[in-house]
């Protein structure tokens, strides 16, 4: 009888070290978590990515307008963390199609061995005659994360299009075994399982050589139409975004050949999006890499330095360097993270500024717009940046918080900064306005 008892009991237990609270043993294991959205190749398809610790057969989205009345099938992918226990885990894709642009649908993931609460997401609209608005940040974890609770209540409600996370998760998603990772997801779930949530790698996802970030994550090349974690790009209204690894720069154990392969890409990407056809209707493009080029902070960290490796390339040959690539190309606006504080620049090249004249900086540069944005909140705090600011530096915040973009037409963006310390207050603001999109004027590059 005593041993009936001691079953009993430990049938009735939920696991909480590494899985969801609140469900039994039995079932815990197939039941589907850290479920979040990101963009498929066009308006019409949405990627719904979720996470089960045994296998399942068949895993599936049911959604619909107002019913569950379409099904879809996708596959899964068995990933073992990398650390001591070798934890196993599983992570399912299912491509929601056949969507209307613009339109709300609800929905829900699992197999029948387990399903999801229902969630919802709006599509994006089709086409470029609209004005997306988008949280963007960089460094974000589980433990003090100020920016969560806003990004929760702002994405339920309908205030984005798309997040845009410039590096840096969970700190770590690798950490205790990858339980830190899970309990990331679980954390973001609220806002990822309602807007696309669109991710770029920084230095902390290279633990087992990414293996958490890209097992994790499913974006896809919108030209390519493959899965590529570490670089992509895709459209959002008149705007062409492009996310790549600054991280190719400094673990050079992962070999060369994929800093070559990133840069190969980057150009060929570049001069598809500059061809006239395609700069005319998505006249926007939007870089997205984790550590920045540019900055003013007191940590040492490469964009310290004037030579920095992302923006001249690899030290003593200065090759693969991102700067002249960017500007050859007529790169709009460069968005970063890894310093936890946000800055915005002058339009800069090569150590000089190119503002649009002495009173409207930003109407008709002659450079790439700069923002560092990684000050939404993790366990390492904020960074202070310098308390004596190079000439090209226009507003440094040490607040908590993230931004907000909005793309009103092919000529004016604005860009916002939201103080969580502040209670959301909006403490920097620009407008961006372009009459025309294109490669900036030729100018030798010097080492200044």
């Amino acid at each position: 009888m005593l041993l009936y008892y001691l079953l009993a009991s430990l049938a009735s237990l939920t696991f909480t070290n590494g899985f969801k609270e609140g469900l039994s043993i039995s079932t815990i294991y197939q039941q589907p978590e850290q479920v979040h959205l990101s963009l498929g190749v066009n308006p019409s398809e949405m990627i719904v990515t979720w996470t089960t610790f045994d296998p399942i057969s068949l895993p599936s989205a049911a959604y619909g307008i107002s019913t569950l009345n379409e099904t879809t099938y996708g596959y899964s992918t068995k990933f073992v963390d990398g650390g001591s226990e070798k934890r196993v885990m599983y992570i399912h894709r299912v491509t929601m199609n056949n969507l209307k642009p613009d339109q709300k649908y609800v929905y829900r993931v699992g197999s029948d061995a387990g399903w999801s609460e229902i969630f919802w997401f709006k599509t994006i609209k089709d086409g470029v005659d609209w004005s997306p608005t988008l949280a963007v940040f960089g460094d974000l974890g589980n433990d003090n994360g100020k920016s969560i609770p806003k990004l929760q209540q702002d994405s339920q409600d309908g205030a984005f299009d798309a997040i845009l996370h410039v590096g840096d998760f969970a700190y770590d998603l690798d950490s205790d075994n990858a339980r830190v990772g899970d309990q990331f997801m679980r954390q973001v779930e609220p806002f990822a399982a309602y807007v696309p949530y669109m991710a770029t790698p920084g230095n902390h996802e290279q633990a087992y050589n990414f293996s958490n970030y890209v097992n994790r994550f499913t974006m896809v090349d919108t030209r390519s139409k493959e899965i590529n974690n570490h670089f992509y790009s895709y459209n959002i209204g008149p705007a062409h975004f492009i996310s790549f690894s600054t991280e190719f720069y400094f673990f050079f154990e992962y070999g060369w050949s994929q800093l070559y392969t990133q840069f190969k890409w980057l150009e060929e990407d570049l001069i598809e999006a500059n061809k006239p056809e395609n700069r005319a209707v998505r006249p926007w493009i939007i870089t997205l890499g984790h550590r920045p080029m540019y900055c003013n902070s007191l940590t040492k960290d490469d964009c310290t330095f004037r030579e920095s490796r992302i923006r001249k390339g690899i030290p003593v040959v200065y090759e693969l360097g991102l700067e002249d690539l960017f500007y050859k190309y007529g790169v709009d606006l460069e968005i970063w993270g890894h310093e936890h504080f946000y800055e915005r620049l002058w339009p800069i090249y090569n150590l000089k500024v190119y503002n649009g004249s002495l009173d409207e900086p930003y109407t008709n540069p002659s450079a790439p717009v700069h923002i560092t944005t990684g000050s939404a909140g993790c366990q390492e705090g904020l960074n202070p940046p310098v308390s004596d600011p190079t000439d090209w530096s226009a507003v440094r915040i040490e607040d908590y918080g993230f931004s907000r973009m909005k793309i009103h037409n092919r000529t004016h963006l604005t860009f916002e900064q939201l103080s969580v310390d502040q209670d959301h207050k909006i403490v920097d603001s620009i407008t961006i306005i372009k009459d025309k999109h294109e490669p900036y004027p030729a100018r030798k590059a010097t080492h200044n």
